[in-house]
C-alpha cells in the first residue's frame, strides 16, 4: 500500500502486510484519530468510493473503539459497509466528543489549544510524530470542513465549556477548557466514583472457573470490585429489577457473549450491554475464542477480548490492561 491513509489520503506511515493478522498497520494518521489496522480490502474501489460524510462515520468507529480502550482498532469490510448505511452522530454528541478531546489534550489546567485552518494543518506526515490537534478535532467531532469544526467549537463557547478570543487574522483559533467544561465531562461520565464493575455473562456452571480465575481477579487487579448477579445472596423479587439497579450503580460493564451449543445467544447479555450503553457506561466486550463467529452482527463491530478456557491467565492480563486503558485505575488498586 502507498504511505497514505486509506481513509483520508493524507501522508502517514503504512506498514507492509502482516502475515499473522493479514492487516496493514497505519500509524500517525491524525485525521483518522491515530493508529489503526486495515484488512487489504480493495481500497481502490471501496474506501475511495466513500464520500466525506461516510469517511467521517468510519473515523467515528475508530474513535469509539479507542474510547473503549482499543489502542489500535481494526477496520474490516463490515465497518466500511456500516459507515455507508449508518446515520451521522447527533450534533450535541459531536460537540461533547470535541470537548472530551480538548480535556484529554490539555497538558494542564488552563493550557491553550490552537486550532488551525485545515489547509494549514500538518496534512503532510510530520516526523516529529506530534499529534495534530486540528486533525484530531476533525476526527473526534465527525467533522469534514473547517466550518463544521468552527460551529461546534462556537457551541462549546456559548455553553461556557471552553473560552476563546475567536479566530485570529490568520484563522488560528486558540481556546482553553473552562472549569465548567471539566464539570460537564464529569456530569456525562456515569458513576465516576463507583468502584463496581457489573459482569454480564452466561449463568452456566461451566463459566464459574473462568470467572474466578480470569474475570474477577482481572477486575480486582485494576482496582475495582467485580459484581455478578448470580452471586448476589440478597436477591428478593424480580431479577431483572436487580440487574438494572446494579448496572446503574456500576462504573462500567464487562459483557461476555459466550454461550452453549444448544442454548443460542445470551439475549440477556445483549440487553445488559445495550442498557449500559444507553446510560453512557463503558462496556468491555469479551467472548470465548471458539464462539466469536456466533456473536451477533450488531456487536461484532466492537473489539472483543478473546479467551480460551485453558488459559485464564491470558484473559486476566488482557482484561486488566483493557480496563486500565479504557476506564483508568480504580480506587482499590495498590501501587
Amino acid at each position: 500500500m502507498e504511505p497514505i491513509c486509506p481513509i483520508w489520503a493524507v501522508d502517514c506511515i503504512v506498514h507492509p502486510l502482516n502475515a499473522d493478522t493479514n492487516t496493514h498497520l497505519v500509524q500517525d494518521s491524525f485525521l483518522a484519530g491515530g493508529d489503526y489496522e486495515i484488512f487489504p480490502i480493495d481500497s481502490g474501489t471501496v474506501i475511495k468510493g466513500l464520500d466525506d460524510s461516510e469517511r467521517a462515520r468510519l473515523t467515528s468507529f475508530l474513535v469509539e473503539q479507542r474510547m473503549l480502550g482499543v489502542e489500535v482498532p481494526r477496520i474490516t469490510m463490515d465497518e466500511v459497509l456500516r459507515a455507508q448505511e449508518s446515520n451521522p452522530l447527533p450534533v450535541h454528541e459531536r460537540a461533547e466528543r470535541l470537548l472530551r478531546l480538548f480535556v484529554n489534550q490539555s497538558s494542564s489546567i488552563g493550557a491553550t489549544l490552537m486550532l488551525l485552518p485545515l489547509k494549514d494543518s500538518h496534512l503532510r506526515y510530520d516526523k516529529s510524530n506530534e499529534p495534530d490537534i486540528t486533525q484530531l478535532a476533525m476526527a473526534w467531532s465527525e467533522s469534514t470542513t473547517d466550518e463544521e469544526l468552527r460551529f461546534l467549537t462556537s457551541y462549546l463557547v456559548e455553553q461556557g465549556w471552553i473560552t476563546s478570543r475567536g479566530p485570529s487574522v490568520s484563522g488560528a483559533y486558540p481556546c482553553r477548557v473552562a472549569v465548567q467544561g471539566y464539570s460537564r465531562i464529569e456530569e456525562v461520565t456515569e458513576n465516576p466514583d463507583s468502584s463496581q464493575c457489573f459482569v454480564a455473562m452466561w449463568f452456566d456452571a461451566s463459566m464459574d472457573d473462568v470467572y474466578e480465575k480470569g474475570f474477577r481477579p482481572a477486575i480486582e487487579a485494576a482496582g475495582y470490585t467485580s459484581f455478578r448477579i448470580k452471586d448476589d445472596q440478597r436477591l428478593i423479587g424480580k431479577i431483572d429489577d436487580a440487574i438494572i439497579a446494579e448496572i446503574r450503580r456500576s462504573r462500567f460493564v464487562v459483557a461476555d457473549f459466550t454461550h452453549g451449543k444448544t442454548g443460542g445467544a445470551r439475549g440477556s447479555v445483549y440487553y445488559e450491554a445495550g442498557f449500559a450503553h444507553g446510560l453512557g457506561l463503558p462496556v468491555i466486550f469479551t467472548c470465548r475464542k471458539d464462539m466469536i463467529d456466533k456473536v451477533h452482527f450488531d456487536t461484532r463491530q466492537f473489539n472483543h477480548i478473546l479467551w480460551e478456557k485453558e488459559n485464564p491467565e491470558d484473559l486476566r492480563e488482557q482484561l486488566t490492561n483493557r480496563i486500565l486503558a479504557a476506564i483508568g485505575q480504580g480506587p482499590n488498586r495498590n501501587g
